[in-house]
Formats: structure tokens, sequence, C-alpha cells
């Protein structure tokens, strides 16, 4: 099964997210989650996302893919 959540900041994905996790046993990937965790530890992902997000922009879908590409293999 695949399910997407989208939704504004805020909006309960997260909480969603979780609620299915523990219904359903499937896991749950949160993009936003994955890139705090990449500027957290300094990665060269995180770096560049630190230079979206420092100046307030969305972070480009290219760097999301490579980020998500990164995580699965």
């Amino acid at each position: 099964m695949k399910l997407i959540l989208f939704g504004a900041p805020g909006a309960g994905k997260g909480t969603q997210a979780s609620a299915l996790t523990a219904a359903l046993g499937i896991p749950a990937v949160s993009t936003g989650n994955i890139i705090r965790e990449a500027i957290a530890a300094k990665t060269e992902l995180g770096k560049k996302f630190k230079e979206y997000t420092d100046s307030g922009r969305l972070v480009p879908d290219e760097l999301v893919i490579a980020m998500l590409s990164e995580r699965i293999s």
C-alpha cells in the first residue's frame, strides 16, 4: 500500500501518518523530518538544504528526490 499525505504545515500530516503506521503496520517517510535530520547531521545534502531553509526558500524538487533516492537505497 502506498499513501501520500499532502497539506500545509500544521495540517496534521504527521499525526495522520503516525495513526496509519500504528493501524496498518506500514512505515512513514517524512521528507521534512529527513531534511531536518540531514541539516542537523551536516551531510552534503543537509548543507544544501540549509542554504534554502535559512533564506526561507523551498528546497528544490531535485534535492528532495536525491535525498529520497539516498534514503531508499
